[in-house]
């Protein structure tokens, strides 16, 4: 299993920052891996509610259904799925205070049989550039809101 990460601290309430980042109708704004939805967004997310979204890694489309695991506004999203040749993927946003401020924190987890040795690597290595980019567009977003 490969794990990425990164967090950085913002100038915003935690309501603000878990606002845009846990509200998936944002994600287009600041998610580099997302391409699009393949159905409604649910109108309330809730522990158990599904969507489907198709995300781009190196160049590579995948279509996953996502599962929400927990959903604790304004903390943490945590949602996972599978997509296809089996690969599993989840992904956890987590926001805290720290300061005056918050501090978002983005977790991703990946497994699959196609996902091993110099192919995991390099998905790993180009996951976390596309996690740190997400952060420095988040960044951003929050900034212009």
């Amino acid at each position: 299993m490969g794990q990425i990460n990164t967090s950085v601290e913002l100038p915003a309430t935690p309501e603000r920052v878990f606002e845009l980042a846990g509200d998936p109708n944002h994600f287009e704004k600041w998610l580099t891996l997302h391409v699009k939805f393949k159905d409604d967004l649910p109108q309330q997310l809730s522990t158990g509610a599904r969507f489907t979204e198709v995300i781009s890694m190196m160049g590579m489309p995948n279509t996953i259904t996502w599962t929400v695991d927990e959903f604790q506004p304004p903390k943490t999203l945590k949602i996972s799925g599978t997509g296809m040749a089996g690969v599993r993927i989840s992904i956890t946003i987590a926001v805290e205070r720290a300061g005056e401020g918050s501090k978002l924190d983005l977790t991703t987890e990946f497994e699959g049989q196609m996902i091993v040795g110099a192919l995991g690597k390099a998905i790993e290595k180009q996951g976390q550039a596309e996690l740190d980019k997400s952060i420095e567009q988040f960044s951003s977003l929050l900034a212009a809101a």
